[in-house]
């Protein structure tokens, strides 16, 4: 029996072993590859989606445990850029080598879901399992700052 999930609001039936790592149904299944693999392991935050609005790795979230609920990956934000927070890390720079910039984008949506002028110290504790090798660290706060003025 296929597993019904939502992702980008749109419903999809995906016939796959109960185990499979949602992170592996979005990018091999969907051919919806800004998500990211980094780790497995939960830990770099690469995989990151938003499920319901809140922030999780598809890495370590099962296609069966993804029943129930809706799914957001970065080609589920709007495809011109203007979504507050890709507005933002366009204006502050913030991309080196991008990798991990999907996974930060949709964290930095969530935040300021339920927080709509984030301090540092809410940043530092949305973001610290998030591995940017970049070292871009910096340019996120700004943006997050940034995206949070946008949106007030």
């Amino acid at each position: 029996m296929p597993f019904q999930v939502s992702i980008n609001g749109v419903n999809h039936a995906i016939d796959a072993d109960p185990r499979m790592p949602l992170l592996w149904v979005i990018r091999d299944r969907l051919g919806l590859t800004g998500t990211k693999y980094g780790c497995g392991a939960g830990m770099c935050g690469a995989c990151t989606v938003l499920q319901d609005g809140r922030a999780v790795r598809s890495c370590t979230t099962t296609i069966a445990a993804a029943v129930g609920h809706s799914y957001t990956t970065i080609e589920g934000l709007p495809g011109d850029g203007s979504h507050p927070c890709q507005a933002a890390w366009i204006a502050e720079d913030v991309a080196q080598c991008g990798f991990c910039q999907p996974g930060m984008i949709l964290e930095a949506v969530a935040l300021l879901r339920v927080k709509a002028a984030p301090s540092d110290e809410d940043v530092d504790r949305a973001f610290g399992g998030h591995i940017c090798r970049c070292g871009t660290y910096t340019k996120i706060r700004r943006a997050i700052s940034r995206a949070a003025e946008a949106r007030r």
